[in-house]
């Protein structure tokens, strides 16, 4: 629903199928908490890391986590700036995972203070892919989905 507002349907369509591999689903049964949280947090709460979240953030291109590579210039790794199709996708997925969690109780400023509590743990996460999308997340917050979406939509890239 959200990115069929945010104009990328095709990609909504096809979002997350990494989840129906073995590697994560079987996990995410193993590990499922009522949906209160993400089961990844309750494997690495047992193992120390998730294997689930490793396959899944290394296959879906939503995720400032796939765009790690190692840089040269400062010989270490470091975020690469995500195309803006996959920045949108991002918000969507950050939208829908906000009202699954917050139930009742979400409204359009949950996903940015979820954001702001994080940012500057997010060290890996390009400067610019940052700034994109909690410049969105702003709007969302202060002018609602309509605003947002309209400005999503007619974002083109960097």
């Amino acid at each position: 629903m959200h990115c069929k507002k945010a104009g990328i349907l095709w990609q909504g369509l096809f979002h997350d199928l990494s989840k129906y591999t073995p590697t994560e689903f079987i996990r995410g049964v193993k590990n499922y908490n009522d949906g209160v949280k993400s089961p990844n947090e309750k494997e690495r709460e047992q193992k120390g890391y998730s294997l689930a979240w490793m396959h899944h953030k290394g296959r879906n291109k939503h995720h400032f986590e796939y765009w790690n590579d190692y840089n040269p210039k400062i010989r270490q790794v470091a975020g690469v700036k995500m195309p803006i199709k996959y920045v949108k996708e991002m918000f969507c997925d950050r939208v829908a995972a906000s009202k699954i969690y917050q139930g009742e109780k979400y409204t359009d400023k949950h996903p940015y203070d979820y954001f702001m509590r994080g940012k500057e743990n997010r060290i890996l996460f390009h400067p610019e892919t940052s700034d994109l999308l909690e410049g969105w997340l702003k709007i969302l917050a202060d002018e609602g989905e309509d605003k947002v979406f309209e400005v999503i939509r007619n974002t083109k890239e960097y």
